[in-house]
């Protein structure tokens, strides 16, 4: 597989503060050129601040999931049990993946996981951004300054 590379450097110069974002996708190419996109997964935009993350995990048990959130990083991982050999059961064909599994999804700014449910062998984790006031857009009033008379009573242009 060939690695592509871009050229961002435009992009930054019209920004402040978006370091990261060069780091988020360069990581994005690494991974994608890395995993073989398993377990399966959706993510979806429920509402202006609402999003949810519906993952496939076939074979999984609730006690073989871990759902890890630090600071900008949601990692969900899967440890399968071992499992006992089957008596008398001899597979013919496998296609039921239960092989141990690490999924990251970098998160913006105040995106927070809320919630987590597995239901028929899918888990699904719902998120919520939740702005804190004091980084919400606020408007900047600009104090005007009085015009500066000139000894000889005209006031300045």
């Amino acid at each position: 597989m060939t690695t592509m590379t871009y050229d961002l450097s435009p992009l930054f110069r019209s920004t402040v503060g978006f370091d990261r974002l060069s780091q988020l996708i360069d990581s994005a190419f690494k991974q994608e050129e890395r995993t073989l996109a398993y377990p399966p997964y959706n993510i979806a935009r429920l509402s202006e601040d609402d999003y949810e993350i519906t993952m496939a995990v076939a074979g999984f048990k609730q006690d073989e999931l871990t759902i890890t959130a630090q600071e900008n990083l949601l990692t969900v991982s899967g440890r399968a049990a071992a499992k006992e050999a089957e008596e008398g059961r001899t597979y013919l064909h496998r296609g039921i993946a239960t092989r141990n599994f690490e999924r990251s999804f970098s998160l913006a700014d105040h995106v927070k996981v809320v919630e987590a449910n597995l239901s028929d062998g899918m888990l699904t984790l719902k998120l919520v951004r939740e702005v804190p006031e004091a980084s919400k857009p606020r408007t900047i009033a600009i104090n005007a300054q009085p015009r500066i008379e000139h000894k000889t009573g005209k006031k300045a242009a």
